[in-house]
């Protein structure tokens, strides 16, 4: 990886901005970022991440105490909180934690959902409490956004209790290889190298959740990080992958030619072509 400077410079003030922009476009978007199942002291997490969970905490998130990395404005991390977990949601985003605090606020749950501005990168000194957190989580459009998934791998195990649990599920590295639209019929074809360790620079207006969106700062910084690549900086940051899985769906139309599904994901519309999620549970060691 070219050198980076992970607490600042162009590429963190160039994706910060096109996500301050996001959020009020999300908060409006309510048939993708419905908070309605948060008012009724429900949950917004994805049918994936609800079952992996249930899985891997058969006795449910009570008591625990989470660290949700990369939050957006909350909206998982205040699902968790609906579960019986004490949650600590980090993201680069003022619009996106002052929303995640006001929502908190609204639910009645603020004493149980604390939210931090600051970069990934930063965190140590913006939150230190080392060894403090039963559960780490981070899902869905976080690492790619990153240059350094050592480092990443590295602050996630800092904050993991011994025998801590890391959660983590995103989009599959094999899927960013595509240009979702630019084929035959709106098909996929081949676009960005897999193991390529500079950055995709990006000029995008359009937003996922909204198909009307037209960002000004459409410009971002991109970063494909293969398998490999995540699997290792997890193992030499000193955690145990215990579980990892592919899956051949997504909780938002990652390409135009892929279908809703009958459990509210996206996927392909006929053959399993490739996989496009993958996710993984990680421990910490015992001390």
């Amino acid at each position: 990886m070219a050198s980076v400077e992970l607490s600042g410079g162009e590429w963190l003030d160039a994706n910060r901005a096109n996500w301050d922009e996001r959020v009020p476009v999300h908060l409006a978007a309510t048939d993708f970022y419905d908070q309605e199942p948060l008012r009724r002291g429900g949950s917004v997490l994805d049918p994936l991440v609800t079952r992996e969970l249930a899985e891997r905490f058969p006795d449910g998130l009570a008591g625990l105490r989470i660290l949700h990395l990369q939050c957006h404005f909350g909206a998982d991390s205040l699902s968790l909180v609906h579960a019986g977990a004490t949650v600590v949601g980090l993201d680069f985003s003022r619009p996106a934690v002052t929303e995640a605090r006001r929502l908190a606020t609204e639910l009645g749950v603020a004493d149980r959902a604390r939210f931090i501005e600051g970069n990934i990168y930063d965190a140590r000194h913006l939150l230190p409490e080392p060894e403090s957190f039963d559960v780490v989580f981070t899902t869905w459009g976080t690492i790619g956004w990153l240059p350094d998934v050592a480092e990443w791998a590295r602050i996630v195990a800092w904050y993991l209790k011994p025998g801590g649990v890391f959660y983590f599920a995103d989009g599959h590295p094999s899927s960013y290889v595509f240009d979702g639209d630019a084929g035959p019929g709106g098909l996929p074809v081949f676009a960005y190298p897999y193991g390529n360790t500079e950055p995709d620079v990006v000029d995008d207006p359009s937003d996922y959740a909204d198909a009307d969106a037209a960002l000004a700062n459409s410009r971002t910084f991109e970063w494909m990080h293969p398998v490999g690549e995540i699997f290792g900086a997890i193992t030499a940051a000193g955690l145990r992958i215990e579980r990892l899985d592919e899956h051949y769906e997504v909780p938002w139309r990652i390409f135009p030619a892929t279908e809703p599904q009958a459990n509210g994901m996206w996927g392909w519309p006929a053959e399993k072509w490739l996989p496009l999620s993958l996710s993984l549970t990680a421990t910490a060691p015992e001390s």
